[in-house]
């Protein structure tokens, strides 16, 4: 089972990751971008991080709809009405919830991938956050159909969304600002597809830390 605590660890560490990555997201997205994911997902999650206290009584679907309000007003530019929008699907599972069941987390999972797709209109291999969550949350599904426990299957979906990581390098962006540069895009890894892979690592992390 997935608890309440693991859950506000996970944004806690989401959280610790941002800022320390805060500088590297910049430079990922100075060159195909607006030079401001770090900075602006860092001013996000330090709302967050400064928000939790506030919920921590409440059921994991209330905390992770406050996160998904207080994302999608203080991070600017595509960043927080997507992040906001997979807070807010995922939300709608965990709703009076004090823990989850691995399916449950999948479905989490699953919510928030499909509200991405939903808002931003991306597919696969259109060099964004989408080509690391979907093929994550697919692993993560396949190692569940497989027998495995929440922490290994999670295990798995990391390692799949490094690799998906280190994929999105040779796209030709099709999507937001970075689409404009046209074959000068290609080469670069995804700043958006960066921050979700340090979201699931941190979700793998905060269970690790309950074993």
């Amino acid at each position: 089972m997935v608890t309440q605590a693991q859950i506000l660890k996970w944004l806690q560490i989401f959280g610790s990751e941002i800022e320390q990555n805060k500088e590297y997201l910049t430079e990922l997205d100075a060159a195909i971008g607006d030079a401001d994911h770090g900075i602006n997902m860092d001013r996000g999650v330090r709302k967050v991080i400064s928000q939790l206290p506030t919920v921590t009584q409440q059921d994991i679907g209330s905390i992770l709809k406050t996160v998904s309000m207080t994302l999608i007003s203080s991070v600017g530019g595509a960043s927080g009405p997507l992040y906001g929008t997979f807070f807010l699907k995922a939300s709608t599972i965990a709703v009076g919830k004090q823990e989850l069941t691995t399916q449950e987390l999948l479905a989490l999972l699953q919510a928030g991938l499909d509200g991405v797709l939903q808002r931003g209109k991306a597919q696969l291999e259109d060099k964004t956050m989408v080509d690391v969550l979907s093929p994550s949350v697919m692993a993560f599904r396949q190692a569940i159909e497989e027998g495995k426990d929440t922490v290994s299957a999670l295990q798995k979906s990391v390692a799949v969304a490094e690799q998906a990581l280190e994929n999105t390098k040779p796209m030709l962006a099709k999507k937001g600002r970075a689409s404009y540069l046209g074959e000068r895009s290609i080469g670069h890894q995804d700043p958006g597809a960066t921050s979700s892979y340090l979201m699931l690592r941190s979700l793998m992390a905060s269970l690790q830390d309950g074993e």
